[in-house]
């Protein structure tokens, strides 16, 4: 079977190699500009397919407040803001993004959305957010993210540095099927066009690894199916405290 994979994922690069090279020549730059647009179309649906997991997620999110001060969050990879409306009301968030083309859809959420307090946007990546200061904030949210940022270790080293001492940090994300699945085989021979299409988005990854050895003190984490497209019902939620 992994000879059958490799054939038909080969065969899908090949298919690819117009995407390939409009990235080299800059081309697909502009499809950075579309993207946000896409990606806040798409989070009212993933909002309410997935109501329920992200309620649970961010339920004792509060717990992690420090004295009597608001709830200090730092958001990786916020894109149009759909982690918002489940924010405890008065907390005080800032948010990163590498494209800078989603500030726009920020603004359109943060609208509906006046239960808590926006400080910042930072363009930055997960993986060099030095415009943010060591042990700054309570809790770190990063949902659908680790499965497109260069280095996973290096974010989450970031994540941790920016994380007050018992801070956590929050994750929900998509993640590689079970290898004697149809479902990975099918995620391994589609990514190369996942990837231009889903903005660097790999769903061949197996994030939970890297959690794993990312040096937090507690990590409570689970594998769910979520009622998804097939290619991304895998995935990992659950959060890990420094």
């Amino acid at each position: 079977m992994t000879c059958f994979m490799n054939f038909f994922t080969f065969i899908f690069k090949v298919v690819t190699l117009p995407l390939q090279l409009m990235e080299v020549v800059g081309i697909y730059g502009f499809y950075k500009r579309f993207f946000p647009f896409l990606i806040y179309k798409i989070s009212f649906t993933y909002n309410k397919k997935m109501n329920d997991k992200k309620k649970d997620l961010f339920s004792n999110l509060s717990e992690f407040t420090k004295g009597n001060g608001p709830l200090r969050i730092l958001e990786i990879g916020c894109g149009s803001g759909a982690n918002f409306e489940f924010y405890p009301s008065g907390c005080k968030v800032v948010c990163t993004d590498p494209n800078p083309h989603f500030e726009k859809y920020l603004q359109k959420s943060l609208a509906v959305n006046d239960h808590l307090t926006f400080e910042r946007f930072v363009v930055a990546s997960g993986e060099d957010m030095g415009a943010v200061k060591d042990d700054s904030v309570d809790v770190v949210v990063c949902t659908l993210v680790l499965c497109s940022v260069n280095n996973i270790p290096r974010t989450l080293q970031e994540a941790h540095r920016i994380l007050r001492p018992g801070g956590a940090l929050y994750f929900l994300e998509h993640v590689v099927a079970d290898p004697s699945s149809w479902t990975y085989f099918f995620q391994h021979v589609l990514q190369p066009i996942w990837y231009y299409f889903g903005d660097g988005c790999e769903v061949v990854r197996a994030t939970w690894k890297h959690l794993e050895t990312a040096g937090f003190s507690e990590l409570k984490l689970r594998h769910i199916e979520a009622p998804l497209n097939f290619m991304i019902k895998p995935h990992i939620i659950g959060y890990a405290v420094k």
